[in-house]
């Protein structure tokens, strides 16, 4: 069993032995952030489904217990991937809040395609999002994050009564550019200067948030 499986304890003899699913006390902190990034590239190359924790372990060198004793089952280990890839665009609620709402679809817009246009960035949000579509499961645990984080946090900066529809409308529109220009890389979309994307995009965002 790993060292790294619990904290010693005496056993028989004097022998020392560990408590499985416990780090011990001299567990870094580096061994969580490795777990999570093993999970995260076990999501992206084997999909949800084909991802299991003792696979996880084996490629994060810990023991089955660790994972767990961090995380828990596995939809909660990718629920935590999915917040660590996605941590960038749930910054969007503050980052569009300083400015009136004249301009939101500007700065929304702008925000994301910020994210998107950063490789370092882009490439997580990609791994999780190869996932969240082919399984539902990984799905719905991308979808209560988005929701909670984001799209919620969002409306509630608006006026009109439909805000959650209007926020969502948005974010399809936001998302399937970016899945278009990222993903799927359709010419001239993924070759176009993002101020040029930003400069068509941003007016039809500003007319699902606050348009009539």
């Amino acid at each position: 069993m790993s060292g790294e499986a619990g904290a010693p304890v005496s056993g028989a003899g004097g022998a020392t032995t560990r408590r499985r699913g416990r780090p011990p006390r001299t567990e870094s902190a580096g061994t969580r952030d490795r777990i999570l990034t093993t999970a995260r590239e076990e999501f992206s190359e084997r999909g949800y489904e084909k991802t299991s924790v003792r696979g996880i372990a084996k490629a994060a060198g810990v023991d089955p217990a660790l994972v767990h004793h961090y995380f828990g089952t596995k939809e909660q280990v990718f629920a935590a991937a999915v917040e660590v890839a996605f941590a960038p665009a749930l910054e969007a609620p503050g980052a569009i809040a300083d400015g009136p709402l004249a301009g939101v679809g500007e700065r929304l817009t702008r925000f994301i395609l910020g994210v998107w246009e950063n490789p370092a960035t882009r490439t997580p949000l990609l791994a999780i999002l190869r996932s969240a579509v082919n399984n539902e499961t990984a799905a719905a645990v991308f979808r209560r994050l988005i929701a909670d984080q984001v799209l919620h946090r969002v409306a509630a900066q608006l006026d009109p009564p439909d805000a959650e529809l209007r926020v969502e409308l948005a974010a399809a529109q936001l998302v399937g550019c970016a899945m278009l220009r990222y993903v799927v890389k359709v010419e001239p979309l993924a070759s176009a200067d993002a101020e040029q994307i930003v400069a068509r995009l941003a007016p039809v965002v500003q007319g699902h948030l606050t348009g009539p």
